[in-house]
């Protein structure tokens, strides 16, 4: 009898399952890159870098979580929905990091049923926050980090808002400051058989320059597993922390 392919969603489900309770929410850090760990030809440009089948894996991931958050950045330079429209739903609530309220009142993320939350500093302005709670969002101010809105206070204030599950998909500042922060319990990496040569996704992960050379100071999947989906592979696992942090929290 042919054993089934693992799942990812089965594997994180139930390691949720079995997690302690926490004061902010499961973060899962997802994204897809090249052999070459590209993300992008050049900055702020997008690059389709998934197949078919590793796109409809990511819905599924989407429809598990709760809420599913991305950078300025992304929204600026993708427009994206954030839905799980290839399952057929349910949505998570999409959230923006977003230290200076720069997302567009038109971004199509705001026309989510239920809005979506900006994540922002106490120094945005208030003018920006009206026209976008015009628009349908929600603004959730909390302390400014040393790189933008602090993370483990974001994170608290989106556990108050009912987020349990949290799927983080970027772009790279955003996955590097959850790394260097320490944030996140697991980890599903999409590998596309392509060399590009582009924008690296982890880029400034060994600040500061003093990092030793050691593998042990650096985050690890623990009891990872790999599978193959269409022309790309699949890796995921819980992620560890053996060494303490490399440098101060923040995020854009």
């Amino acid at each position: 009898m042919k054993t089934p392919a693992p799942d990812p969603i089965a594997a994180l489900q139930e390691a949720w399952a079995a997690a302690r309770p926490m004061a902010r929410p499961w973060v899962t850090l997802t994204y897809a890159q090249t052999l070459d760990g590209s993300i992008a030809v050049r900055p702020q440009e997008p690059l389709a870098i998934s197949g078919p089948e590793t796109k409809h894996l990511t819905h599924r991931l989407r429809a598990w979580h709760d809420g599913i958050l991305v950078g300025v950045g992304t929204v600026l330079a993708d427009d994206p929905k954030l839905t799980a429209r290839r399952v057929g739903g349910p949505h998570p609530r999409p959230v923006v990091l977003d230290s200076r309220l720069r997302t567009p009142p038109q971004a199509r993320l705001l026309q989510h049923p239920q809005g979506a939350l900006l994540v922002t500093t106490p120094d945005a302005p208030e003018a920006r926050a009206a026209a976008l709670r015009a628009a349908g969002a929600t603004i959730v101010r909390v302390p400014r980090g040393p790189h933008g809105v602090a993370l483990p206070a974001a994170l608290a204030a989106l556990h108050d808002h009912g987020l349990q599950r949290l799927m983080v998909e970027g772009g790279a500042r955003v996955l590097t400051a959850f790394l260097r922060a320490r944030l996140g319990d697991w980890l599903l990496v999409t590998l596309a058989p392509f060399l590009v040569g582009g924008v690296s996704v982890l880029t400034g992960l060994a600040a500061p320059p003093d990092t030793p050379s050691d593998l042990a100071y650096f985050p690890r999947v623990a009891r990872g597993q790999w599978q193959t989906y269409g022309r790309d592979g699949v890796l995921w696992g819980p992620l560890v922390w053996p060494a303490p942090p490399a440098g101060p929290e923040g995020s854009p």
